[in-house]
């Protein structure tokens, strides 16, 4: 977990549309494709299965109940016990509603009824992919555990973890919005890592990774971290300092996991090189300092600061897009914004 990030691509998430009906394919295709998702057919469930042996898992598919060959509730078990991280969608006329239920216990997720309407498609995906998010989660934590364990027991490193705790209470004590803040930066970075492909173990660190981007700050004075007004120069080289501070309380307990490292430090980057502490230009900033950093300067935008009001979600989306290029990566802007399609439902609620 401590080796160089490798650059995922920036294709949006998968979804495999499953149904014998062209013409009921081509409006889900057009329905999900506006969500910003990519589309691939299957016109049963034997095909489906067939595609997921030769191109691997997608985050979610929709099938329909009733298909010729293999139909929904066979490819449903079946997909269970080859792909069980991905989320299924049935598909389902008013008849088959009691088959849809049938399904739900069974390992789906969710089930859409036919004519569908392309609000509900949105919203079934878009819980659907946070269900699968939590349980992907959930389930890290439950194989990783028992092993994370072990290594700090044999790396002596338990005690240093609890520091780095209580360095965390600590920071929320003398400031009380950068509780909140770390939170929302770490399901931000998450989500939006996950839109450009990131999976696995590096996932999990780039949302480790959000939840303590700003632990130097237990290092800058309460009375910078609070100032009502503009920063001087003096301040605001002051505040700069918490990005390498936060490294270096950091790097005893992740010297392994420079994932964690690079975001902590670089989360201030800009892709116009001006950012600090290293004035990095573009792909030579690491690209998970350039989701958190995102994902950070969202959070900041639509949360009150102590010297000034917060913006609306709208208005901060204009500014990440405005922002392309010189201060943000567009890849990670137009990630964070498929991973986000709806403004009215942030900032997230910790």
């Amino acid at each position: 977990m401590g080796q160089d990030m490798t650059e995922p691509t920036t294709a949006p998430v998968r979804c495999l549309i499953v149904d014998d009906e062209p013409s009921v394919r081509q409006a889900l295709r057009k329905i999900v494709e506006k969500q910003g998702l990519a589309v691939t057919e299957a016109e049963n469930g034997r095909t489906a299965l067939a595609y997921l042996a030769e191109h691997g898992d997608v985050p979610v598919c929709i099938a329909d109940i009733q298909m010729p060959e293999m139909d929904g509730v066979a490819f449903l078990r079946e997909s269970q016990r080859r792909h069980p991280d991905m989320a299924v969608l049935m598909l389902t006329g008013m008849a088959d509603v009691r088959t849809a239920v049938e399904c739900l216990q069974i390992g789906a997720l969710d089930y859409l009824s036919k004519p569908v309407m392309p609000g509900e498609v949105h919203a079934r995906i878009n819980k659907a992919l946070e269900k699968r998010e939590l349980i992907l989660q959930n389930r890290f934590y439950q194989q990783h555990l028992e092993h994370r364990v072990r290594e700090l027991d044999r790396l002596n490193r338990q005690s240093l973890l609890n520091g780095v705790q209580t360095l965390v209470h600590a920071l929320e004590a003398k400031d009380a919005y950068t509780s909140g803040h770390s939170q929302r930066v770490s399901r931000y970075a998450h989500r939006t890592a996950m839109h450009l492909g990131v999976t696995g173990d590096e996932l999990e660190l780039i949302r480790l990774g959000g939840e303590l981007h700003d632990i130097g700050k237990i290092g800058t004075r309460e009375a910078v971290l609070n100032k009502p007004g503009a920063l001087d120069d003096a301040e605001f080289a002051h505040i700069k300092l918490h990005t390498t501070l936060g490294e270096r309380i950091l790097a005893p307990v992740f010297a392994e996991q420079v994932t964690v490292l690079r975001i902590v430090r670089s989360h201030h980057e800009r892709m116009d090189g001006r950012g600090f502490p290293d004035g990095l230009p573009g792909d030579q900033i690491p690209l998970e300092a350039r989701i958190a950093a995102v994902a950070d300067a969202f959070d900041a935008m639509t949360t009150s600061r102590a010297y000034r009001a917060s913006r609306t979600p709208e208005l901060a989306y204009e500014e990440l897009t405005r922002c392309r290029g010189t201060h943000f990566d567009p890849n990670v802007v137009d990630a964070f914004l498929r991973a986000f399609p709806d403004p009215s439902r942030l900032p997230l609620a910790i």
